[in-house]
């Protein structure tokens, strides 16, 4: 019998029963986007997180929903993707939001400001609070829909040529650091540099930066940094969670159909979810194998940390009475931010500060 009069005459009913119904149900056209990343293909989980994402869109797509992936430089530069996605160069990017706080101060709640949230604070924020609808709202005016794809963890505060002693010894510094916490840096005294990952380690062997942060002992080691540099100090106050992004242009997703939607969405929470625990599972055997070889660690100085605080608090304060976008998703942000140290305060810190002193 010819497929349309079987399906004429049998009515859903017999379709269904026949065990047709899934390839006109579930019939999906092919999908081809390209996936631009602020990182290098060396840093296999920075960038790795984008394969992890295009590979599991097409698993769930039986292969017809296909993502190629490109690290910065192959189709727009590092600092180039938010540009890239609103003139419709990619479908979708991967990246710090961060990066763009020059565009606007707004961008780098959604990745990560001084003294900030952690990583699980950051994502219950984006997923349980109201900070996915909020950054939404605020990406939508570059043609932008965000979706949470991978989060570091907690930072290290960087190589630096000479030790961390003081205050006096962050001034006239010139510091590599991500985006907006330069802003900070420089109201300690400091100079902030923000330089692409690829390009970080030739700027701190040739001088040209005193010192550099990047993210943590795996990537750090990756790219060499303890060849150039002794102090590697702690803890990166300006991460304390910070979160990368799958930014999509909204033209390009809203083709999509609701079922490739949901699979966008699972894809990224997967990833973001994979990145985290690479990390924290490759984070500590690096850190032995850099002291091992004479990187020396060293805890910022309270007057650092205090100083730190303060003026990030101030500047925050500043950007409230001076840009309402700041102010609406601030307010929001610090208010998740106050009722998650308290309950961590007695539950994540108390039983982390028991068992770190611990010989297991």
């Amino acid at each position: 019998m010819e497929r349309r009069s079987f399906v004429r005459g049998a009515g859903m009913a017999g379709v269904l029963a026949a065990g047709a119904a899934p390839a006109i149900v579930h019939a999906q056209a092919n999908v081809r986007w390209r996936l631009t990343s602020s990182f290098p293909k060396s840093l296999d989980t920075l960038f790795g997180v984008n394969d992890v994402f295009a590979k599991k869109v097409s698993e769930m797509t039986g292969g017809k929903f296909q993502i190629s992936t490109h690290a910065a430089g192959e189709i727009v530069p590092a600092f180039g993707t938010v540009d890239a996605l609103q003139a419709g160069t990619v479908e979708a990017a991967n990246t710090a939001p961060y990066y763009y706080f020059g565009k606007d101060p707004t961008f780098a709640i959604g990745c990560a400001i001084p003294f900030g949230l952690n990583s699980r604070q950051m994502t219950a924020w984006m997923y349980e609070g109201n900070g996915l609808k909020l950054m939404r709202e605020f990406y939508r005016q570059y043609n932008i829909i965000s979706f949470p794809m991978g989060n570091t963890g907690a930072q290290m505060g960087g190589w630096w040529r000479k030790e961390v002693k003081s205050l006096a010894d962050i001034k006239g510094v010139k510091f590599r650091t991500g985006g907006f916490s330069g802003k900070v840096f420089e109201r300690l005294g400091g100079v902030s540099a923000n330089i692409p990952g690829g390009e970080i380690y030739a700027a701190l062997e040739k001088g040209t930066v005193d010192a550099a942060e990047w993210v943590g002992p795996y990537d750090d080691e990756k790219l060499g940094f303890h060849k150039v540099a002794q102090y590697y100090c702690y803890p990166g106050y300006w991460e304390g969670g910070p979160q990368l992004d799958l930014h999509v242009n909204i033209k390009a997703y809203d083709a999509l159909s609701p079922e490739y939607k949901a699979i966008v969405e699972s894809a990224a929470a997967f990833a973001h979810t994979d990145m985290q625990a690479r990390y924290d599972a490759r984070n500590a055997a690096a850190l032995k194998r850099l002291v091992a070889g004479g990187t020396k660690l060293v805890k910022f100085p309270k007057d650092v940390m205090d100083l730190a605080f303060k003026e990030s608090i101030a500047l925050y304060a500043e950007l409230s009475a001076s840009n309402p976008a700041w102010k609406k998703i601030y307010e929001d942000y610090s208010a998740f931010r106050r009722d998650a140290n308290l309950w961590f305060r007695f539950s994540e810190a108390g039983f982390d500060d028991f068992m770190q002193a611990q010989k297991l």
